[in-house]
């Protein structure tokens, strides 16, 4: 079976139109990927339940992504029930028959106990179905189960026994009513059943189905939702919070285990229906935890395709970003704490920004646009002002005071600036034209509740806390910063300010990267700098596996006498030479100690640093969670010339002045001052090239990279 990419969690709702305010027993959805869920969506009534459904399969299955989409009520009755009723013992032929015969109305208001009262017409004596709002509506309903025997039909499916559920298919009144809930949600799942694509577990095939409707029980999570509820501040809304750690759950069950779920069940699940990991309460609770690690790189993640040795530089950088994914774990986060922090889930606005229909400006407010020519309007009592809305309407041919950021007033679509309008204080004066809606802002002209407003991957900026605190987010799915051990090697090296003795060299590699791996918004762990000694490193690498998600290493990574990195990682069976056609550069060892990514760096500081920003960079970004992202990149005039030969890739330490593209004096990777003399990178590309002053060239800013 395929792995699911999205999970919906949907807890439904019997009742009739919910409040405006999100509020308990109303309907509630949310979304989960990856491990983490997106805030979840309160909807007021079952219509808009269902058109939300439908939207969001349809845009799933745009996108190649696959759906689990889940149901807190019964998929099935019990053994018998469906042949009694519709002649045939296919359960989802009941399903057809309620969808003919339930009406819901736009507030709510549904003919379920009429329904039910026809059913129970169909059996001997009382039917199965009790629970009503009065004893005396609907005389086939009874009001009580106790003169019920259930001789015909079981009172609970073999699933309701094996879960420990204490409700009933057929109780419709008095809480709990599942057997209102599937009444009223049957129907809907069998219009979405009609979907090209949209098969139902465990009813049909749903190996390879784009979307699988399946049916689940919050309660298989009770106590993981009683946790969070005795966590969250004031007055949780329990339905929420339960679509919000079921999705998140059952997105993080490996396939193994979802398989499981879906096949280890009886054959009476076939014409009852099953709820989806009974008898995996102990698991599904364990998922709901607020943090959680991903699972490990694959050891071929660095491996290159049979007979690759020199890899051109747009190969590499394409391997890299199919083979990697994100290694750190995620949490929930507040706003206020999540600057700078990765995005793990889409995140999608809960309110339009903005909310209503506003005003630009300040100044007066009527209907309609205003053709060439003097006007003037009586001007009624009152005014809007932001956050203080004119309670009334405006009447035609009339206007109202109005400032700046105000709800426009019921009657009132355009807005005149009051420095073009003369007023005694019972009537305005100005001239036209003035174009209907001027001076307005439409409602959701930014976002609209329920648009995208930010995608996974994103690191946050203030821009984006700006953007989310409006649409009415206040907690975000973030994942942990990268933790990047930095660990420099070589007899050679001395700590800067110690003494050097004959051919040793200060370590500038490590400051270096360490600074690096700062400004790129990761989390630097300084592991020091062993000596060429093969047990000393091991243990070093040790080390620095158990405290970060990524290692750095400098030097060692070439196949040399005391290139120990490489030899290490040959040992651990996890090692890659990479061959890369760039100068300067060349060697890049790549492989996996104890599960963690690491990146064997050449020694030389001019080849270390761009090796970090062309490969490590944009490789660590995904590690990270973030969306991979090329360097952006600009052609200017070179103030230089150059001949290159074909065959590598080449990349100039560089400054712009005057509009033109310098290039520092000297091309030796041992010359650190041009690092810091630079301001970036001019790239070459592969070919033979000829660079004559005038010609163009790609200037890369340090600032691209992240720097």
């Amino acid at each position: 079976m395929r792995a699911f990419d999205s999970i919906l969690v949907a807890d439904w709702s019997a009742g009739k139109r919910a409040p405006k305010s999100p509020s308990k027993d109303a309907i509630w959805l949310c979304v989960a990927r990856r491990g983490a869920a997106e805030e979840p969506v309160y909807c007021r009534t079952r219509r808009e339940a269902e058109d939300w459904i439908r939207n969001f399969f349809a845009q799933e299955i745009a996108a190649g992504r696959r759906v689990l989409a889940g149901f807190d009520f019964p998929f099935g009755y019990p053994q018998g029930f469906a042949a009694h009723v519709t002649g045939s013992s296919d359960p989802l032929a009941v399903w057809d028959w309620l969808e003919a015969r339930i009406t819901d109305a736009e507030d709510g208001a549904n003919n379920r106990y009429d329904v039910a009262q026809t059913l129970n017409a169909l059996f001997e004596g009382p039917g199965p179905f009790w629970g009503k709002p009065n004893e005396a509506g609907w005389p086939e309903i009874p009001y009580r189960k106790a003169d019920i025997a259930f001789d015909q039909l079981s009172e609970r499916r073999a699933c309701d026994l094996a879960a420990k559920a204490s409700s009933s298919c057929f109780q419709l009144a008095f809480p709990p009513t599942v057997g209102g809930q599937i009444l009223m949600g049957l129907p809907m799942l069998a219009r979405l059943r009609q979907i090209a694509g949209v098969h139902v577990w465990p009813f049909e095939d749903c190996t390879e189905a784009p979307v699988v409707l399946a049916e689940i029980w919050p309660g298989l999570i009770e106590p993981a939702v009683k946790a969070e509820l005795g966590r969250l501040d004031a007055n949780p809304i329990r339905d929420r919070e339960q679509v919000r750690l079921l999705s998140r759950a059952f997105s993080r069950l490996s396939l193994s285990e979802l398989v499981a779920m879906m096949t280890e069940i009886p054959d009476v699940a076939r014409e009852e229906a099953w709820i989806l990991g009974a008898g995996f309460e102990e698991r599904l609770g364990a998922l709901c935890a607020t943090s959680l690690a991903p699972p490990p790189l694959r050891n071929d993640c660095f491996a290159l395709p049979a007979g690759v040795e020199w890899t051109p530089v747009d190969e590499a950088l394409e391997l890299l970003r199919s083979r990697l994914t994100p290694v750190t774990g995620m949490r929930s986060a507040p706003l206020a704490e999540s600057l700078g922090r990765v995005l793990a889930v889409p995140v999608h606005a809960r309110r339009s920004n903005p909310p209503q229909p506003n005003t630009a400006v300040d100044g007066y407010g009527f209907a309609g646009g205003r053709p060439e020519g003097p006007h003037v309007l009586p001007l009624i009592q009152g005014r809007a002002a932001a956050g203080v809305p004119f309670n009334g309407s405006v009447p035609e041919g009339h206007a109202i005071r109005i400032l700046t950021g105000a709800a426009l007033p019921e009657g009132v679509d355009t807005v005149i600036l009051e420095e073009d309008v003369r007023t005694d204080g019972t009537q305005i004066a100005f001239h036209g034209p003035l174009k209907p809606g001027a001076n307005t802002r439409k409602a959701g002209e930014d976002v609209h509740a329920g648009d995208l407003a930010l995608p996974a991957g994103q690191c946050l900026t203030p821009a984006d806390l700006a953007l989310l605190s409006a649409v009415g987010i206040s907690e975000v799915d973030v994942r942990a910063p990268l933790r990047v051990a930095v660990l420099s090697t070589g007899d050679e090296l001395v700590e800067p300010g110690d003494a050097a003795g004959p051919g040793q060299i200060f370590d500038a590699n490590r400051p270096m990267l360490l600074s690096m791996m700062t400004r790129f918004g990761f989390e630097p762990v300084d592991m020091g700098r062993v000596g060429d000694d093969r047990e000393v490193l091991r243990l070093a690498m040790d080390r620095a596996a158990q405290q970060a998600d990524v290692i750095l290493t400098s030097g060692g990574a070439s196949a040399g006498d005391e290139d120990h990195v490489s030899a290490l990682l040959r040992q651990a069976g996890a090692m890659q030479e990479w061959r890369i056609a760039v100068k300067p550069g060349r060697p890049l060892a790549l492989g996996l100690w104890d599960g963690k990514p690491v990146f064997g760096l050449p020694g030389n500081p001019v080849a270390a640093m761009v090796c970090t920003l062309v490969f490590a960079r944009p490789a660590m970004a995904l590690l990270s969670g973030q969306e991979w992202r090329a360097p952006q990149g600009f052609d200017v005039p070179a103030a230089f010339e150059k001949r290159k030969k074909p065959g590598r890739r080449e990349y100039l330490r560089a400054r712009v002045r005057d509009g033109r593209a310098e290039v520092f004096r000297s091309e030796g990777s041992g010359r650190i001052s041009g690092l810091s003399w630079a301001d970036g990178l001019v790239e070459i590309e592969d070919g033979a090239r000829h660079i004559r002053p005038g010609d163009p060239v790609r200037f890369i800013p340090y600032g691209s990279f992240g720097l």
